[in-house]
């Protein structure tokens, strides 16, 4: 059978995408990027927020169209929105063209759900606490170019009160070390050229071990068995309480570990903080990233923050904005909360209207918009190693350096000719925009 596969949401359900393609692949399937010429399509779900459940029903809507038109002969929805909602019998019927609902723990089950021919629509929804870590005798088929992601653990321990993912990945289950080890190697060996360690709470890994075994042994150990290896290794979605001076030193000992940190805060108020069930106040933020600059003065900070959360009043606003001002991140993402009823935030009390936390989204905006140029500004003149990743024109190259993470930071545009794509060059940066810099080969 000819398979599309579409991946809504996160590095980690990108993962389980490539993992699913794998299985596939190895049952003699065939992959294909056109979903008009596929005979099964998977939508692998988001359903983190509410924006990301309408965006994975409106694309499983969108696929139907392939199935009416008589190719498309079977249509999986996978991952979060599956598993968020398998209780509710209003989204199965509401979509009667889906075959089959596979939950975050069902990965392993994909070909079976291809493969069945049964009447009534297959729905599998295994604990996602019993789900196997992945099999390393079996391929992941990469849907990126010269970058990949790797999971070091599964589901979390973190009582959040605005975040369902416990309930929809399980607990944290940390992932053994030598697998880690054993893909990063295969992987760079395969030409990637960066590898982005992933998880739910990354520098969490390892608290469910009982030797010892933590973030920072992970990041030094890989550092050394890529050494060899021209491979950058970049880590995302750190816990400020986790993310410790040991961690720090791990990135600053090796050269080829990003000098990059992408701590979501979700807030810089006390008060808020505490709603949130994050384990930590304004001071500790101050004293975390003023640590970072410390040890590591060139590093390049990020994160992600949560506006309009109820009882957010306009002076905790004011604090967070402060904050981002005091601070000073290279690269910062934004959202507005996203209220549901299966939310332990659901019942606090004083919910802010949508016009005023969406005033609230714009203004945290604009003000990091100011704040990245004038970050930008004091790149002019430097000269920094870039992978390159494409060529949209001739002439014109786009490529990423170790501060720029894909999908989700600026890019660095590169002028001249005759570059590879998929290798690393030297580019003297002479334009700077908002998010994006430019530069001459070096």
């Amino acid at each position: 059978m000819i398979i599309f596969l579409e991946t809504l949401g996160c590095s980690r359900n990108q993962v389980d995408s490539e993992i699913m393609l794998g299985k596939l692949v190895a049952a003699g399937h065939s992959i294909t990027d056109d979903p008009s010429l596929a005979e099964g399509i998977i939508v692998n779900t988001c359903g983190f927020i509410s924006t990301a459940s309408d965006e994975a029903v409106d694309v499983i809507l969108e696929m139907t169209a392939f199935k009416q038109a008589g190719t498309c002969k079977r249509l999986i929805a996978t991952g979060c929105l599956a598993q968020r909602y398998k209780e509710d019998e209003n989204l199965i019927s509401a979509l009667p063209e889906v075959d089959a609902f596979l939950g975050t723990g069902a990965v392993n089950q994909i070909v079976e759900a291809v493969e069945n021919k049964s009447i009534t629509a297959l729905t599998l929804f295994p604990d996602p606490n019993k789900r196997p870590f992945q099999d390393m005798r079996e391929q992941r088929e990469l849907t990126t170019n010269f970058y990949a992601y790797i999971k070091v653990s599964e589901g979390c321990n973190r009582k959040c009160t605005y975040c369902i993912i416990p309930h929809l990945r399980g607990t944290q289950r940390s992932r053994p070390v030598n697998d880690i080890f054993k893909e990063a190697a295969t992987l760079a060996q395969k030409g990637v050229k960066e590898i982005l360690l992933t998880a739910e709470n990354t520098t969490d890994y390892g608290r469910d071990f009982q030797d010892g075994t933590r973030f920072e042994h992970v990041l030094t150990s890989l550092a050394h068995t890529l050494e060899k290896e021209h491979t950058w290794i970049r880590f995302l979605y750190t816990h400020p309480q986790t993310l410790t001076i040991p961690v720090i030193q791990a990135v600053k000992n090796h050269k080829n570990i990003c000098s990059y940190y992408d701590v979501p805060i979700q807030h810089a108020d006390s008060s808020i903080l505490k709603k949130m069930g994050r384990p930590y106040k304004r001071e500790d933020l101050y004293e975390l990233f003023a640590t970072i600059r410390k040890n590591d003065p060139n590093a390049a900070l990020r994160t992600t923050l949560i506006v309009g959360f109820p009882g957010e009043t306009q002076d905790d606003f004011n604090q967070l904005l402060t904050f981002i001002k005091d601070i000073r991140f290279d690269q910062l993402g934004v959202f507005i909360y996203s209220d549901s009823d299966d939310l332990k935030s659901h019942v606090l009390k004083n919910h802010v209207p949508k016009e005023v936390a969406e005033k609230r989204h714009d203004m945290i905006m604009a003000a990091q918009a100011k704040i990245s140029a004038s970050v930008n500004e004091k790149l002019l003149g430097k000269t920094f190693e870039v992978l390159v990743e494409e060529n949209p024109e001739q002439g014109v190259y786009l490529g990423r350096t170790m501060f720029q993470a894909p999908e989700v930071d600026g890019i660095t545009f590169i002028y001249g000719n005759g570059l590879e794509i998929g290798t690393f060059v030297k580019v003297r940066i002479s334009q700077c925009f908002e998010y994006d810099i430019a530069g001459e080969i070096a």
